[in-house]
């Protein structure tokens, strides 16, 4: 386990600055997710720590050692990518040693040490098949095995679950956060997945155009976001951003309001408005809703409720969920 702390870190290619200044701290034993669109440098981040690309200027301290001009291989960290780059001629208990086999660790603590990754990962009754008669979820485990067997000090994880159907990435989800509480280590995740970061970070650093926009707890986040981006990026579906004398009337540029935050009326409320569109998912019912007021506004109620598409519907925000957010995007109150 170890502390990752970044000071002052910039990356430019060329004459484009990717990441101006960033100076951020990973806790020892955290779980911590980088979060944001594409292109806002969060892999460039996960790279620079990994050592895969140079860093302009700062620093990078691996448990509390200067790893900034130190090779990859000397950092103590174990990377998981993407694709799952697994050799298809070798079985599942090859691949997991073979970066053991190439550092000429004895056969008996290589055998040891895949067998102790199999365990954790539930691999033990497929150590001798090829990659090619494993599912994506399998093949995923055992591209994470090959990292363990390495006992770095901090795991890194590039968007691992991205050629993941939806189901397998939620089994995943559960199986990462499993893994981490097993081993007690220091992870570091890059997601554009908002999902991802709420349901497995126990710290989420949100980025947008390499600079970090906050940084805290799922819920934290959740419940306080600093500004209109954070307010926008974390919550599925997302928060309401609404403009104009709504949000001019609480003296502020910007009123925030969850979707869930919503109580709708057929009769009356603050906010007029005519069903656009509904959509009936069992658990809940999402409805987007024509506002003359509000403009378009998405609203979540729990379970199945009888609602039509072309209903009139009142709505009305509740008063202790409504975020107000100032011209220049901080927050005024939440």
């Amino acid at each position: 386990m170890a502390e990752v702390r970044m000071t002052n870190i910039n990356k430019s290619f060329g004459a484009v600055e990717v990441i101006p200044d960033l100076s951020l701290t990973i806790p020892d034993g955290s779980f911590s997710v980088l979060v944001g669109p594409s292109g806002c440098g969060k892999s460039t981040l996960l790279r620079m720590i990994a050592g895969l690309e140079d860093v302009s200027a700062g620093e990078i301290h691996i448990a509390g050692e200067d790893v900034t001009g130190a090779k990859p291989s000397d950092r103590g960290i174990a990377m998981v990518f993407q694709s799952y780059a697994l050799y298809p001629h070798m079985s599942v208990r090859q691949n997991i040693g073979f970066g053991l086999k190439l550092a000429k660790t004895p056969k008996d603590e290589i055998n040891r040490r895949v067998g102790e990754a199999a365990e954790i990962l539930q691999l033990g009754p497929l150590l001798d098949r090829k990659p090619r008669q494993l599912s994506g979820g399998q093949r995923q485990r055992v591209a994470i095995g090959r990292s363990i067997v390495r006992k770095p000090k901090v795991f890194l994880f590039d968007e691992p679950l991205s050629n993941l159907d939806a189901a397998l990435r939620t089994q995943m989800r559960v199986e990462l956060a499993e893994l981490h509480a097993k081993l007690n280590a220091t992870m570091i995740y890059v997601t554009h997945d908002q999902v991802e970061a709420m349901t497995m970070a126990d710290q989420i650093v949100i980025m947008k155009d390499g600079i970090i926009q906050q940084v805290g707890r799922p819920m934290e986040l959740y419940n306080a976001p600093q500004n209109p981006f954070v307010a926008g990026f974390i919550g599925s579906p997302r928060m309401n951003l609404i403009e104009g004398r709504i949000a001019e009337a609480r003296k502020s540029k910007i009123l925030g309001i969850r979707p869930e935050h919503i109580d709708v009326s057929p009769d009356a409320g603050e906010w007029e408005g005519r069903l656009r569109y509904v959509e009936h998912l069992g658990s809940d019912t999402v409805a987007y809703v024509d506002s003359e007021a509000a403009g378009r506004i998405t609203v979540r109620l729990p379970g199945e409720v009888a609602i039509s598409t072309g209903d009139a519907v009142f709505l009305t925000p509740r008063a202790n969920n409504i975020h107000l957010f100032r011209a220049d995007g901080t927050v005024e109150r939440a």
